[in-house]
């Protein structure tokens, strides 16, 4: 009876507030970890990647809910709008009524969002926000250090020239045609919005590309450890990237010596955190593994990752920045000084539990309304384009005599990545609600089309070698 269960939570009327404020949260708990258990077997199902279920569910969830009336579906989708909000009437002379409709675009839209904030059940539809919108962002973490726990710089050494030269291409080639396709579709946005949808399609999924190839049973060929190993340079370019452009967006101040001294600062952050992290860490681990603390494994590893993510904050740089160097840290030498299961499979629960929220919060705070929109639609459509051209170019920056064309199809998919960069872009504020949606859209496309065209370029072994399952990411 699950479903009848999650229809009932979708479309159930305005009573929201009971007597123990967390109940609210409760079922909003429930019904997105359910929405997302159904979108990712669906895709299971489909042979696709669980997030693009993930983020589906969320999607017709949201919209689904705001055209039945839906009052709390119709609150979740303005997302971090909700936080300027509740910011302006706490911190100005302004009720939370008048707050709405200076946040929000003039319209009967507003009007009926800051009729619901002011009304009795305002504050538990802010409750259900905060809760979502925090977890979601403990989530980010978390994903980002899973994904730097994979990122062996031993091996980064092996992957050589080619997929050195494929990660600078998969991030030169598409920030350029971005801020080329940004300026000639929209002439008058900023620099900083310009380049914040460069440095989105500059993304890459190496945990959607990795499945894929372990699908295939092609995982071992030349042509993978070249897209892997692009993947891994090209996470550690994009990061840098969105240090820059978030920098600049929120600073405002956009010249050669800003972006220079953002580049630096970045840089200098992951130098000198793998640096000393590298050469401190396995020190400090050693005396701590003869204490006998219960559990150190998963405390010790959360709470470096999290203490990164603050400096990289202290730092002016994106908080990832800090959990994905973490994991960069501690993936040469954690599992082997202390005793017990891989520091990935003690975090498996959580990921379990908490990253697919982050996707199904994404998707609902897609309007596709702002699709009906000539402008957004043909936004979606171009960024979509040079998404794919940018990155499949990049496959020639490896020899002639691998399969080029599978390269590019490998550092194709935005996957979660590219929906990271959107998120944290709409909450500062750089991308608009049509940008937004238009790049959902372009996710979306690369992450479906991805699976299929590896397929197609590179065959499946119907002997594969037997590989254990890296410990990749829940995708």
């Amino acid at each position: 009876m699950p479903s009848q269960f999650l229809v009932a939570f979708l479309f159930a009327g305005p009573e929201l507030s009971h007597a123990d404020p967390v109940v609210p949260i409760l079922i909003a708990s429930i019904c997105i970890t359910l929405g997302a258990a159904l979108g990712g077997l669906l895709m299971k199902w489909l042979k696709q990647p669980a997030v693009l279920g993930e983020l589906l569910v969320g999607l017709v969830a949201g919209n689904l809910g705001y055209y039945l009336g839906n009052p709390t579906l119709t609150v979740l989708r303005e997302g971090d709008n909700l936080n300027h909000i509740n910011h302006l009437a706490l911190s100005s002379p302004v009720n939370i009524y008048d707050a709405t409709l200076k946040i929000l675009p003039p319209g009967p839209h507003a009007e009926q969002i800051a009729g619901l904030l002011a009304g009795p059940q305002g504050q538990a539809y802010m409750s259900v926000y905060s809760f979502v919108d925090i977890v979601s962002r403990l989530a980010i973490l978390i994903l980002l250090f899973l994904v730097g726990l994979e990122i062996s710089l031993v091996e980064m050494k092996r992957v050589g020239k080619s997929a050195t030269y494929v990660a600078i291409l998969g991030i030169v080639l598409p920030m350029a045609l971005g801020l080329g396709t940004m300026k000639l579709l929209r002439p008058e946005s900023s620099l900083a919005a310009d380049l914040f949808i460069g440095g989105i399609l500059t993304a890459t999924s190496v945990g959607i590309t990795a499945r894929v190839l372990r699908d295939l049973g092609r995982d071992t060929t030349e042509e993978a450890r070249i897209i892997l190993g692009a993947a891994v340079i090209d996470d550690v370019l994009c990061l840098i990237v969105l240090a820059v452009v978030s920098g600049l967006a929120v600073t405002g101040q956009i010249s050669v010596a800003s972006i220079a001294v953002t580049t630096g600062k970045a840089a200098l952050f992951l130098v000198a955190s793998l640096g000393i992290g590298i050469w401190l860490m396995p020190k400090i681990v050693r005396r701590l593994a003869t204490v006998g603390v219960q559990n150190l494994k998963l405390l010790f590893g959360v709470s470096f990752a999290f203490l990164l993510a603050w400096l990289a904050n202290v730092a002016e740089l994106a908080t990832i920045v800090g959990a994905f160097a973490a994991g960069m840290v501690l993936n040469s030498f954690f599992d082997r000084e202390v005793e017990g299961a891989s520091l990935h499979e003690l975090l498996s629960p959580v990921e379990s539990l908490v990253v697919p929220l982050f996707f199904v919060w994404m998707g609902i705070q897609v309007k596709l309304e702002t699709m009906a929109s000539k402008d957004v639609l043909l936004a979606g459509l171009a960024l979509t384009i040079v998404a794919i051209v940018g990155k499949v170019a990049s496959g020639w920056g490896c020899p002639p005599s691998m399969n080029r064309l599978a390269v590019g199809f490998g550092m194709m998919p935005r996957g979660e990545v590219g929906l990271i960069f959107a998120g944290i872009g709409k909450g500062i504020g750089v991308v608009d609600e049509g940008l937004f949606s238009a790049v959902v859209l372009l996710v979306m496309v690369t992450t479906v089309l991805a699976p299929i065209l590896l397929r197609a370029t590179m065959g499946e072994n119907t002997n594969p070698t037997p590989v254990a399952a890296s410990p990749g990411s829940h995708y």
